[in-house]
């Protein structure tokens, strides 16, 4: 394979022409480049371009196999899945582009082929930093039975609750973020929609929250529920209820992340009808050698 298979842009526009159908092909495996990329097209030229991003199709025979992005020059590599000779013709283009990765973000296989190569072209050691399961929802079976309350669309007058939960939900799984009124937009979670699961007195006790349906797929993120109130069934009456909303908003396709390691919240989500659909694996990269 050719380094040069490989079309590159800073053009969010030229690339999601080039990459749309091909992202759209498959909703939920490429649940978050099309999440990703709509956040920042819908930013506009003059600020995704002030972050000097770029972006890479893999097109052979008129056709785009595979793409890649990185939204800033110190940013991750997030690539979509790629035979590993494919990865090491990457590699060796980004590398002789001069691209400096602290992080390769991708489908365990293709993410594990590219980190090797990226170790073989520059030096840069990789360690597993991070491994999350996808998942895709098959037929949706609400548990039973349903903890006492129902679900509600969060409000404006949420949004300290909101804030609160949410820089929980981060140290629970280690993302270190500042969350309040000032940087809430800026955040992974500030474009989202979000439902709380609550008692009958009023009392929030879990949340849930959406994307916007983009290529016909809503993703469910994040799910948290405060741990003095977990083993109650909360998670998955709310997670139930966003589902419902992203199927009622048009979604033909619902998919979510979870941590392979808890066992509690994997076996939830299988129980309520979402189908294990691939492992993801995150590798940092040390310095490279002098």
């Amino acid at each position: 394979m050719r380094p040069y298979d490989w079309h590159l842009t800073e053009d969010i526009d030229d690339f999601l022409a080039r990459a749309g159908d091909f992202l759209r092909s498959r909703p939920a495996l490429h649940t978050t480049p099309l999440t990703s990329t709509e956040k920042l097209r819908a930013l506009g030229t003059e600020a995704y371009r002030a972050h000097a991003p770029v972006f890479g199709t893999l097109e052979r025979a008129g056709e785009v196999r595979a793409v890649f992005y990185r939204f800033t020059q110190h940013g991750p590599l997030s690539l979509t899945p790629l035979a590993p000779e494919d990865a090491e013709a990457l590699a060796e283009l980004l590398a002789a582009l001069g691209h400096v990765l602290p992080v390769v973000s991708a489908a365990h296989d293709t993410s594990t082929a590219f980190a090797e190569a990226w170790q073989r072209h520059t030096g840069a050691t990789p360690t597993l930093s991070t491994r999350i399961r996808l998942y895709r929802l098959g037929t949706l079976t609400p548990p039973e039975p349903v903890p006492a309350g129902r679900g509600r669309r969060v409000g404006e007058q949420d949004r300290e609750q909101l804030f609160r939960w949410h820089r929980e939900f981060a140290a629970d799984v280690g993302e270190d973020v500042t969350i309040d009124a000032d940087t809430w937009a800026d955040t992974r979670f500030g474009d989202k929609h979000y439902t709380f699961w609550e008692t009958p007195d009023g009392t929030p006790v879990s949340m849930a929250g959406m994307t916007s349906p983009v290529g016909g797929m809503v993703r469910v993120d994040p799910v948290y529920t405060p741990a003095h109130l977990r083993g109650r069934g909360y998670a998955g009456a709310v997670t139930v209820e966003v589902t419902r909303a992203a199927l009622a908003a048009g979604a033909k396709e619902v998919a979510l992340y979870a941590n392979p390691a808890n066992a509690t919240s994997n076996a939830l989500y299988q129980r309520i009808g979402y189908v294990p659909l691939t492992e993801w694996a995150v590798y940092d990269f040390a310095a490279v050698r002098a």
